[in-house]
């Protein structure tokens, strides 16, 4: 196999992989990369298993074959070498020649026979979707994916389609860890499979590889679903990404019904005073109080070691006073997606779940668990 290619065509294949390569691995053929040249193409492949990625890259074949290489070790040359064409060649032995201008690196390959099989996408069977609608979804919800390895069905985000009364499709992801929940709602066009129709979780690392692809440009991309696998086609790459097999919780009974004592606050100032207050509070539990009253919210954490702090901001309610103790850290990750001047809480009691949503918008909303007085 020999093939000539741009080096920074090389470098951007090469790094799109690196976070899907598994890092530790009882297969070291999973920490290398497959590349492929074909006819008037290279082929550059990675998996983990759970998650894998195929693109196509122009490249000049001078002699089409397929090797494997270590995809951290290729990535670190390629990203040194200088900026002109690179001739890449297999030897005998598996071995890998990598010339650039005057530099030359000979490096051990692995047989491309033993790399896990990467299905073919049957692109009929996928939707188009909008780029930055999908990654706004993420960007709300994927804060709340469950980190606790044992909560399997909870390690991923949930994504449903929902159809109204009058044919309309609404998309929802949801994510939780048992102390928060989040739901993200977007409008969709085309026709959702019955997959999404069902509701499927979507692994936590898929999901974080799938927003790197939603923050290149703009635009479409294809999404969709085959042999329990969710397939996501962008320009010549395809993610596929092995689905969670699981029940995800019911969450619409997670959201409460009767909180009708409803704040509304300038989302910049209580940020910043959140984060003020977050200084003094413990590091494991991140904990402050709100005091609620129709003059304001007292916001104030209180540390035996470092010391206590309070401060004052204007709200709008006109209810019955009410404290309540919330871990600062949940607030802030809501604040940051929420995308509105001002948000509206509601709230039950001092133990119930609060609703965070931005005023005037329906298309997401978070409940937080307040923490024990």
């Amino acid at each position: 196999m020999e093939f000539i290619i741009d080096k920074e065509a090389f470098l951007k294949s090469l790094q799109k992989i690196q976070g899907i390569v598994e890092k530790r691995t009882s297969m070291p053929i999973l920490s290398n990369v497959l590349l492929e040249a074909t006819d008037s193409a290279l082929h550059v492949t990675a998996t983990d298993l759970e998650v894998g990625m195929k693109s196509m890259y122009p490249a000049d074949i001078l002699a089409p074959g397929k090797i494997t290489v270590s995809a951290k070790k290729l990535y670190e040359i390629v990203k040194e070498l200088p900026n002109q064409p690179i001739t890449f060649s297999t030897k005998d032995n598996d071995w890998v020649e990598i010339k650039c201008g005057k530099v030359h690196f000979n490096i051990v390959g692995l047989s491309a026979d033993e790399f896990p099989y990467f299905p073919t996408v049957k692109e009929e069977n996928l939707f188009e979707i909008e780029s930055s609608l999908l990654k706004g979804m993420i960007e709300k919800t994927s804060y709340a994916i469950c980190n606790d390895d044992t909560k399997y069905n909870l390690n991923g985000l949930f994504a449903k389609v929902e159809v109204t009364a009058d044919d309309h499709q609404i998309l929802k992801m949801v994510a939780t860890d048992g102390h928060r929940l989040s739901i993200a709602s977007c409008s969709l066009k085309g026709t959702a499979g019955p997959e999404l129709l069902k509701g499927v979780i979507l692994p936590k690392k898929g999901v974080y590889e799938l927003k790197k692809i939603t923050e290149e440009d703009g635009g479409t991309l294809m999404f969709g679903f085959m042999d329990n696998s969710a397939v996501i086609k962008r320009g010549d790459s395809y993610m596929v990404m092995r689905l969670v097999d699981g029940e995800f919780p019911d969450y619409t009974r997670v959201i409460p019904t009767s909180n009708e004592r409803i704040i509304t606050v300038n989302i910049d100032d209580f940020t910043h005073s959140v984060r003020r207050m977050a200084i003094l509070s413990s590091e494991k539990f991140k904990g402050i109080m709100l005091e609620i009253t129709s003059s304001g919210i007292k916001i104030s954490s209180s540390n035996p070691e470092l010391g206590d702090a309070m401060e004052e901001i204007d709200v709008v309610y006109d209810g019955e006073p009410l404290a309540v103790r919330f871990n600062a850290r949940y607030l802030l990750d809501v604040f940051a997606v929420a995308e509105t001047d001002r948000i509206v809480m509601k709230f039950k009691d001092e133990l119930a779940p609060s609703i965070i949503l931005p005023e005037n918008s329906d298309s997401f909303l978070a409940v937080i668990m307040p923490m024990r007085l």
